[in-house]
């Protein structure tokens, strides 16, 4: 029996954009906000899958695969905070209607495999800072950056020594084109 993987599928960031955000975020936060999390990790989750066997992987990337949709551009414009879940996010004021189709498909198709999906809608977001435990002020309105979606991926997030890192194991590519998964 193999063993299982924590997964997730996602849009990645342009590299570019993660270091703009990144020296936004030092400008913006103080070091006492949050747990910062790392460029690399900085990315959007269309759906959380959790711990997936080698099976169920291949099944859900299978289904991933016969995604056919547009690109779709996307604007980063707002952020906020969730006291809660003491997070705070980077995000859109307005989803363009590509990221909402792309993210309720696979949340469908995960949800079909038997992976658990929250019954809370999806909102698109990038997380920034983590274990904020109190409220931090949120930067004025007029921060945008925007780039074009035209795939997403399968991450696997493994914790270890003290870390948590997110590998990209699968892209697809979005448009009308014909469409190949590249295994990374």
């Amino acid at each position: 029996m193999s063993e299982s993987k924590r997964l997730f599928f996602a849009i990645e960031l342009p590299p570019t954009i993660q270091r703009q955000i990144v020296r936004w975020r030092a400008n913006h936060f103080p070091q006492e906000a949050g747990r910062p999390v790392a460029a690399a990790n900085l990315h959007i989750t269309l759906a959380f899958l959790g711990d997936v066997s080698a099976e169920k992987q291949r099944a859900l990337a299978s289904m991933a695969g016969r995604i056919s949709q547009p690109g779709f551009t996307l604007h980063l414009d707002d952020a906020g905070q969730w006291l809660r879940s003491r997070v705070v996010w980077l995000g859109t004021r307005q989803p363009p209607r590509g990221l909402l189709q792309l993210a309720n498909m696979l949340r469908a198709q995960a949800a079909r495999s038997g992976c658990y999906q929250s019954p809370q809608p999806f909102h698109p977001h990038i997380t920034l800072l983590r274990d904020a435990s109190h409220a931090v002020a949120i930067p004025p309105p007029g921060f945008h950056w925007s780039f074009p979606v035209d795939t997403f991926a399968l991450y696997e997030s493994v914790f270890a020594q003290g870390r948590t890192r997110y590998t990209p194991l699968q892209r697809w590519t979005l448009g009308d084109t014909l469409r190949n998964s590249d295994e990374v």
